[in-house]
């Protein structure tokens, strides 16, 4: 299998530490024969609005065939929401990270009208941090999966993006020599997983194989990628159909044959892989 799509590209514009043009994003991919892609800069709260005008007037300015213009979402809470609201949090790009309720009313913060405003052509949602939940591993566990379900179900929501992503560094900032499920990502119950698939396949989602966030991420044990890759097949055998991305912030400079082995090696092939139609 050979990967010629990319749906998970951000830009300079995007929130976090993105540093890629738009003109670059179009050079990189095509050295790289990437034949369809999107950028799908951040979206965690309204306050990253101004974010996504800037990257949509960006792509309009050099638009071309097979190029297309998404978004990422963050799971976020109802609680945060509201709080942003009433102002104060003008800084807050990620939103709200601390002091909300335990277990608080999930959200994205995009509506329809907004999504036809800015031309939004799909929408990624991501998992990217518990909401308010202990740092214990059960806590988590239960959070993430009841984040990925909102997300499977919402919707607004196109492709779920890296399910069980955890950032490599946040959790060693948070509780030292913590992990949640690196070690062994069989401590998540597979009760979780299909429920999870049986939401996709109902609510016709697409699962991302995030590239650098997970496969290719050079902090992951090798133990964990190779279970990702049997969870991957599990997922394949329930129905579910994959999108790829490779989650690109600062360079576009990824083994993209080592990742289509990785994929090929789980029993996914290209009549697997979506692609959205031109």
């Amino acid at each position: 299998m050979k990967i010629e799509t990319d749906w998970h590209i951000h830009s300079h514009n995007s929130c976090d530490n993105a540093s890629l043009s738009i003109v670059e994003i179009i050079r990189f991919t095509s050295l790289k024969g990437i034949k369809k892609f999107g950028i799908a800069d951040h979206l965690n709260t309204r306050i990253n609005l101004p974010d996504i005008e800037r990257s949509r007037k960006e792509f309009l300015e050099n638009k071309i065939d097979n190029f297309h213009f998404g978004i990422e979402v963050s799971c976020v809470s109802v609680w945060e929401i509201e709080q942003i609201k009433k102002g104060g949090y003008e800084n807050a790009i990620y939103g709200i990270r601390e002091g909300g309720p335990a277990w608080a009313e999930l959200a994205i913060d995009i509506s329809e009208q907004e999504i036809e405003k800015f031309g939004i052509e799909y929408v990624i949602g991501g998992t990217h941090w518990p909401i308010y939940v202990p740092w214990e591993r059960q806590c988590l566990i239960k959070d993430y999966h009841r984040q990925n379900m909102f997300l499977a179900t919402h919707p607004l929501v196109d492709i779920v993006a890296h399910p069980w992503w955890f950032h490599s560094g946040y959790w060693k900032k948070n509780i030292a020599e913590f992990e949640p499920w690196f070690h062994d990502f069989t401590v998540i119950p597979q009760s979780m997983h299909d429920e999870f698939a049986s939401a996709v396949v109902e609510n016709k989602k697409i699962v991302e194989i995030n590239l650098h966030a997970i496969l290719l991420h050079p902090r992951y044990p090798e133990k964990f990628k190779r279970q990702y890759l049997d969870y991957l097949c599990f997922l394949k055998s329930r129905g579910v159909i994959f999108s790829i991305g490779s989650d690109a912030h600062q360079t576009y400079d990824f083994d993209f044959e080592k990742a289509s082995s990785m994929i090929e090696g789980a029993g996914i092939t290209e009549k697997d892989i979506w692609s959205l139609e031109s």
